[in-house]
C-alpha cells in the first residue's frame, strides 16, 4: 500500500477499520475478531481472502506510521471509495468501535476523523452509529427492569 498512490474498496474498508481499531490503546483481541468477522461474512468482501485482509491490515498500519500517515490514509480512503461505499465505510468503523464495551475518547475522535474524510451526511452517520449501538448493547441479567439496581 505504501509505494501505491490508490487503494482497491476493500482495501479502503480495512484501512477504514483499522484506523479507529488502532486509535486507542491498540489493536485488540475483540477488534481483530470483529473484524475478521465482517470479512468473512460481508457481501462486500465476497472475494477477499483472509490472506488479503492480513496483508491489508498490515500495510494499513505501515502507512500510518509514514510522516502524515492519517492524513494520506484519509485521503486514499475516500479517493478509493464511491459515495454508497463510504457509508459502509462508516459503518465498518463504528462496529469496530462498538466492539469494545467502552469506547475510549482516542477511538471517538478517530471515528470524528473518519466521518469528517468521508465526508457523510450528519443524519446518515447518526444512523449508523445507532445500528452499531443497537447491536453491540448487552442483557444485563439480576438487574430490574430498567438496567438500575
Amino acid at each position: 500500500m505504501l509505494a501505491r498512490t490508490g487503494l482497491e474498496p476493500q482495501e479502503a474498508l480495512v484501512c477504514t477499520m483499522v484506523l479507529v481499531a488502532v486509535a486507542g490503546s491498540g489493536i485488540t483481541d475483540r477488534e481483530i475478531g470483529v473484524m475478521a468477522g465482517l470479512v468473512q461474512t460481508l457481501p462486500v468482501f465476497h472475494d477477499f481472502s483472509s490472506a488479503r485482509l492480513d496483508a491489508a491490515t498490515e500495510a494499513a498500519i505501515a502507512l500510518l506510521r509514514e510522516e502524515d500517515g492519517l492524513t494520506h490514509a484519509g485521503r486514499l480512503i475516500r479517493e478509493a471509495l464511491e459515495p454508497r461505499l463510504r457509508e459502509t465505510a462508516y459503518a465498518l468503523a463504528c462496529e469496530v468501535v462498538a466492539a469494545d464495551r467502552f469506547a475510549e475518547q482516542d477511538s471517538l475522535r478517530m471515528l470524528e476523523f473518519v466521518k469528517s474524510e468521508l465526508h457523510l451526511d450528519p443524519l446518515v452517520a447518526a444512523a449508523i452509529e445507532r445500528g452499531a449501538r443497537a447491536r453491540h448493547q448487552r442483557v444485563d441479567f439480576g438487574r430490574p427492569e430498567g438496567g438500575r439496581p
